[in-house]
């Protein structure tokens, strides 16, 4: 097995082995300061539409199909392999089927600006989106560029800078570093690999530093000292967990399905999508009263840290605004939504179990949902426990995420981005020519072909 040994004492004064450190600090640098302007432009775009439909609610009917249908344009026209979440896009990358000049399209530079920017232009229309997972895009595409421009050996290339790229991205979109490195181990490689651990430890190192200097030391939903008693508390994580991954996995179904079951009308009418499912989106958010356009993240902190009631059928609204914004084809993610529709699923389950805190129960429930939706049950306790700086849910974190992943698989059984990344390949992956099938009587031995015999195809002779 080939091991990275970049710090080894035989390489400490190799030019080549500075070389390739300078190019991964300083990648892993430039991931979290292109998250960072990221997050900035994403939450600006944010702001701007909720004071234009606060000023003028009818407004979303206009703004979000033609605003999807605009982006739908310039992605197909100018950011090709932009589109969806990124994470799928970043495991084909990484699948032995992508190689040579497909790798290199999925993961270029052209691709990461298109993200960044069309994302921002589906949160200033509306769309129910994140950017945690194009976030994951364009660190592996920043990581894998640099790796090119220094020519990493190929092992460099096809795992450890990928990885590395992808969980730098994470741990600088939601200042969680630890779960930065569980989720690349969890979802992205599925594996925890030694020649790639140094990497992406390095990556997620330099980059969440980097975050933390131009962000600060913040946690996105507060911090919270809500304690779990032993007893009837203890109750709300077999409901939690039942109902987040039961919810959760029908919303993953639904994407995959959805996905599968549009991709001809997507290509013949890309622009019809887009416009159909701008309008959807457009109506949920009138009908919840402006609450489920955008990322959801001020909704989640209303909800955990201000205790603000909101209304019962807030999470079934937001999963249908999150579903018609994936499913117009428009690049985003999924990630702040299902924390935004969790936080509101333990909302409501707060109030069937009133003898237990209302802000554990929610906590919870984000967990549950999560999980339900990614299915990577780790990387859900260790995301929350982070987000809401309280470590002493961890237990109840830890059972609630794995109940929710159990139910969550008997839903759906394919984890959602694994079957969006295998979807992608069967679309942008060379095709295989295939012959037409032999007829059921035929014997090689005894077929005539023009000018052999049968004795010379056998021996492989030519007489």
């Amino acid at each position: 097995m080939i091991r990275m040994r970049i710090f080894s004492s035989r390489k400490l004064f190799s030019s080549a082995a500075w070389q390739i450190r300078m190019a991964l600090w300083g990648g892993a640098v430039l991931v979290g300061v292109v998250a960072i302007l990221f997050a900035e432009m994403a939450d600006g775009a944010n702001h701007i539409f909720a004071a234009i439909v606060h000023d003028y609610p009818l407004a979303a009917l206009v703004l979000s199909p033609l605003g999807l249908m605009a982006i739908t344009w310039l992605t197909r026209h100018y950011f090709q392999g932009a589109e969806g979440s990124g994470i799928p896009q970043t495991l084909a990358a990484l699948d032995p089927r992508t190689k040579g000049e497909m790798q290199n399209r999925i993961l270029s530079v052209r691709v990461a600006v298109g993200k960044i920017l069309m994302a921002t232009l589906g949160l200033l229309s509306g769309a129910s989106i994140g950017r945690e997972g194009p976030t994951v895009h364009i660190g592996a595409a920043i990581m894998f560029s640099l790796g090119r421009w220094v020519k990493y050996p190929p092992h460099y290339l096809q795992r450890a800078l990928i990885l590395s790229g992808g969980a730098a991205g994470i741990a600088a979109a939601f200042n969680t570093p630890l779960a930065g490195v569980v989720f690349a181990i969890e979802e992205i490689s599925r594996s925890f690999e030694e020649n790639t651990s140094g990497v992406m430890l390095t990556g997620v190192i330099f980059a969440g530093m980097t975050a933390l200097i131009l962000a600060g030391n913040y946690t996105y939903f507060g911090s919270t000292d809500v304690l779990f008693t032993y007893g009837a508390d203890w109750i709300a994580i077999p409901v939690c967990g039942v109902a987040g991954g039961l919810l959760g996995g029908i919303f993953s179904q639904i994407l995959i399905s959805g996905s599968r079951r549009l991709v001809p009308f997507y290509r013949a009418h890309p622009l019809w999508l887009a416009g159909l499912c701008g309008l959807a989106v457009a109506v949920i958010g009138l009908l919840s009263g402006n609450l489920t356009y955008g990322t959801g993240y001020a909704e989640a902190q209303q909800i955990i840290s201000e205790g603000e009631q909101i209304a019962p059928a807030y999470p079934f609204l937001k999963m249908l605004a999150t579903i018609a914004s994936y499913l117009s084809g428009i690049p985003g993610g999924i990630f702040a939504p299902s924390l935004a529709a969790g936080a509101g699923l333990g909302a409501d389950l707060a109030t069937l179990m009133p003898g237990i805190s209302a802000t554990a129960i929610i906590i919870l429930g984000m967990a549950a949902y999560f999980t339900g939706v990614v299915q990577t049950p780790i990387t859900a306790f260790v995301i929350v426990m982070e987000m809401t700086d309280n470590q002493e849910m961890l237990l109840p974190l830890m059972a609630t995420a794995f109940i929710a992943n159990g139910v969550s698989r008997l839903v759906c059984p394919t984890p959602i981005y694994r079957a969006l990344a295998t979807a992608f390949l069967e679309v942008t992956a060379p095709k295989v020519k295939k012959e037409p099938p032999l007829p059921a009587d035929f014997r090689p031995d005894l077929e005539e072909e023009s000018g052999t015999e049968p004795e010379q195809r056998r021996t492989g002779r030519q007489d």
